[in-house]
């Protein structure tokens, strides 16, 4: 059974701008970015998703704990990191329509945080702000069923993936499935649907702006909680991810680089190839910026080369 929801004119002319700068990404050669920038994007996510629930630890201090060094801070907020920098280091590892996957990243995300990580709720729930309650979830029993039928919906491929992911996110959060870590396991499952068509998301730190708009967030979900439908949530979600990739276009806004086209490149995977090969992928370079590339590709030490002038072979290391 499809989750209800309702296709508004908003919505329309969000995905077909979202489509459009996918478009451009793509042409551009941004979905495999270079690893420093995916690292810096890496931090910026699991700072931005980890500040909505209350870490306190700094990108530096997340940045000190990817490269292994010590961070004094609080316990639970410093485990809280090296979690989600196990699970965002593995993403690939989870299969976005398994439930059993999902229940593993959660266990993975809340390990040390929560006795019964990996396991749905065993008692009745209900969110508060200030002195009133919000939300009251389904009640425990029903969890299991509720989510299995969420992950029969994610198996539908006539569903746009782009509304796939914003609708799970929204049921997750009402089915409020764990005792904790449900705001973090929805933007985590939101990045993987997506990452699974469009590979550019498994790097583009949407989460940053959710923490930045923060009162829209939880406002869009208690308003699609009152419609009794993920309308709203689905334009703010989609407002989200247009605005984080026009930030990526428009930071990238620039002739592309020796080294760029290098990661992009290095990134394909293929093994052995020659100048022609180089330039199929970048049909809008001379041979004479082509070989500049690949020179530098050895100085760099990322291939190295066999033979002289254009019967030159490159091997990838």
């Amino acid at each position: 059974m499809t989750p209800p929801y309702d296709i508004t004119q908003k919505i329309l002319k969000q995905i077909s701008t979202i489509s459009s700068q996918i478009g451009e990404v793509n042409a551009n050669y941004l979905s495999k970015q270079s690893p420093q920038l995916r690292k810096q994007n890496r931090i910026k996510t699991i700072h931005s998703s980890l500040q909505i629930e209350g870490n306190t630890l700094t990108e530096e201090q997340i940045t000190a704990l990817i490269e292994k060094e010590r961070v004094v801070g609080p316990k639970k907020d410093i485990q809280e990191v090296l979690n989600s920098i196990k699970v965002y280091d593995n993403l690939n590892r989870y299969k976005f329509y398994s439930e059993k996957s999902f229940l593993k990243a959660h266990l993975e995300l809340m390990n040390g945080l929560d006795e019964s990580a990996g396991k749905y709720r065993k008692q009745g729930v209900g969110i508060v702000k200030g002195t009133k309650i919000e939300h009251v979830a389904p009640p425990f029993k029903n969890v299991p069923y509720l989510m299995k039928d969420l992950f029969h919906y994610l198996k539908n491929k006539e569903e746009l993936t782009l509304i796939k992911s914003c609708v799970f996110h929204y049921e997750m959060e009402f089915i409020h499935p764990f005792l904790d870590g449900n705001g973090r396991m929805g933007r985590l499952w939101q990045t993987l649907i997506l990452m699974h068509e469009y590979p550019v998301f498994e790097f583009l730190p949407f989460e940053t702006l959710i923490s930045q708009t923060q009162d829209k967030y939880y406002t869009a979900l208690a308003m699609s909680d009152k419609s009794g439908k993920s309308t709203i949530f689905i334009e703010y979600m989609l407002g989200v991810i247009q605005a984080s990739l026009e930030h990526l276009l428009n930071y990238n806004h620039r002739i592309l680089k020796d080294v760029d086209r290098l990661a992009y490149f290095s990134n394909l995977g293929i093994k052995e190839f020659n100048r022609k090969d180089y330039m199929n992928i970048f049909k809008n370079i001379s041979s004479a910026t082509a070989s500049r590339d690949l020179k530098k590709g050895i100085e760099l030490n990322m291939f190295k080369s066999n033979g002289e002038l254009n019967k030159t072979k490159y091997t990838l290391k």
